[in-house]
């Protein structure tokens, strides 16, 4: 099998859910706080890796905002 190289984004998804999407100028309350991993390249990886593919996925570690460096391997 070959093997398959991501070079890619890789980036923290912020997700607030809500009863259901505002209006355009409305405001409203959220709710539940999700962070969830994500990026083009990451989410390729995934899915290359997924379907059975031997991938390795290059990107740059970044501070997050809590001040924690990201690694994805």
């Amino acid at each position: 099998m070959s093997r398959i190289i991501v070079i890619g984004s890789s980036n923290t998804d912020m997700v607030i859910k809500t009863e259901k999407l505002p209006l355009p100028g409305e405001t409203i309350l959220g709710g539940v706080f999700l962070m969830n991993p994500g990026g083009k390249g990451a989410n390729q990886a995934v899915a290359a890796a997924r379907l059975g593919g031997k991938v390795t996925f290059v990107t740059k570690g970044e501070m997050t905002y809590s001040g924690i460096r990201q690694w994805v391997y």
